[in-house]
This record gives structure tokens, C-alpha cells and sequence, in this order.
């Protein structure tokens, strides 16, 4: 079963309008914990616009309880020295490199591999000596994937934005089937497969039941939109059966050749 990992930087970005703590972004960890969640996701940019230093230490904390035992930590940011010094600090379950400028966003694109593989080998190496997973933001291109291989990662995690908008259009099955190759490329490899970035209650089932072998999604945006709604307890439930229906339902896609 693909885990799900919630991204609270959203919940840390209503915070950050008020000079208090709410809404606070360690009871939004707990409630999903608490409805299922495999584990959180964060962010800690230097402009701490979201997540602040302090929540990913809360945050650390808050994980090694007995209680949350198998629950996974994933701290994901542009690997300078600040944030591996930080990483070095926490230490999570799993560190996710992304390639993100400062003025940034969001995360609108993987590494450029192997253009990139000089830069990123001591670091992936680093991260992983303190027993730290490391995953790469990559796009779907087998290139890039088999970079991330090159440089020792662990995983990578396919930015799915470009899914997103195609998605209900005419390129819907050629973009998908491109995300296909791309994954299967990465089981080939050996590597393992996360994915993430404008995954919604409409288009991660389809995407479930085309590669039912992604190890995590990490769903944010949407996730915390959906909460608005229905609470961030059935929003965290409804995702988790769109990832059940997707993969009982799970058939193989043709790819695309590329």
C-alpha cells in the first residue's frame, strides 16, 4: 500500500498571519497521525514563510513517541549549508532534495541530472551517513532518473505538477503514460518511488491505479484545501481510500516509448 505522507507547510502558512500559535501545526500533526497518516512532511525555507525551524524540532520530537512508532518524518528543502546542518541536528526518517531557489514558490521542478551529479553526490552521501533516506525531486524523465541512481539516492519523488494539469484533458493518458516510464525505470533500477506535488481527491486515483508501486505520496496543498471542508481527519481518510480504490483497481498502463 502507497503510504501518505501530509505535507503541513499549509497549516504553518495560516499560523504565520497572526504573531501566535494557531492554528497550530503540531495538533495538525497529531489529528493526522492519529486518522492514519504514515507519517508528515516539511519544508523549513530560509524565509520561513511557512515552517519555522522550531516546528521541525517539535516536529522530530513529536515522532519519536512510542505511540507514532513506524510513522515516517520527511524533511524536504534545497540541501545548503543551512538546511544540512539542520538535517544533521533532526535527522529525519527521510531527507528530500529539491532544487528550489530562495524566491521560489513552490517546487516546480526536479534536479537537472546528470548536469547536477557533481554537486549532489557528496551531499546524498552525507544525509545518508546519518542514517537519513535520501529522495531526489526528479521530473519523469529517465535520464534524470537514472542520475538520481548515479549519485547513490534512494528514492526518487516525481513531481507530478505536470500531471496535475493535464489531467481531465486531451494529453491526460500521454502525460500519464510518460509518468509510467519514468517510474518503471526507477523499479528497474532498484530505486524506490515516492511522488508528489498538485495530487488531488480526483486525479491520485488514476494515478494510483497506473503505478501501484509508488512507495509514498506526500499531499499538502490539496490535502489541507479539502480539510476546509470536511476537517483534516476525513480529509487525511479520504485520501487514503482514493489510494486503496486506485490500487485494488491497479492495471498496467501502455507507456510511451521516449
Amino acid at each position: 500500500m502507497t503510504a501518505l505522507s501530509v505535507n503541513l507547510n499549509k497549516v504553518a502558512t495560516l499560523r504565520n498571519t497572526r504573531h501566535h500559535d494557531a492554528p497550530s501545526v503540531m495538533k495538525a500533526a497529531r489529528i493526522v497521525l492519529e486518522a492514519g497518516a504514515a507519517g508528515v512532511t516539511v519544508h523549513p525555507r530560509p524565509d520561513a514563510r511557512h515552517i519555522r525551524e522550531r516546528d521541525v524540532f517539535d516536529l522530530a520530537e513529536l515522532l519519536r513517541a512510542p505511540e507514532w512508532a513506524g510513522r515516517e518524518f520527511n524533511v524536504e528543502g534545497y540541501p545548503d549549508d543551512r538546511f544540512l546542518e539542520l538535517i544533521e541536528r533532526v535527522r529525519p526518517d527521510q531527507v528530500t532534495l529539491v532544487p528550489d531557489a530562495p524566491e521560489q514558490s513552490t517546487s516546480d521542478h526536479g534536479w537537472d541530472l546528470p548536469a547536477d551529479a557533481a554537486v549532489l553526490t557528496p551531499i546524498v552521501a552525507r544525509v545518508q551517513k546519518l542514517g537519513c533516506r535520501v529522495s531526489l525531486f526528479a521530473d519523469p524523465d529517465v535520464s534524470v532518473i537514472e542520475g538520481a541512481k548515479a549519485v547513490g539516492a534512494d528514492r526518487v519523488e516525481l513531481y507530478t505538477g505536470t500531471y496535475h494539469d493535464a489531467f481531465g484533458g486531451p494529453q491526460q493518458d500521454e502525460v500519464l503514460a510518460v509518468f509510467v516510464v519514468a517510474a518503471q525505470r526507477a523499479r528497474d533500477l532498484g530505486l524506490g518511488l515516492n511522488a508528489g506535488h498538485d495530487l488531488t481527491l480526483d486525479n491520485l486515483p488514476t494515478l494510483s491505479r497506473a503505478i501501484p508501486w509508488i512507495d509514498e505520496v506526500s499531499i499538502g496543498h490539496h490535502l489541507i484545501g479539502d480539510a476546509l471542508w470536511m476537517g483534516i481527519a476525513a480529509s487525511v481518510k479520504a485520501y487514503q481510500k482514493c489510494l486503496e480504490a486506485g490500487q485494488s483497481q491497479s492495471a498496467p498502463l501502455k507507456a510511451a516509448t521516449r
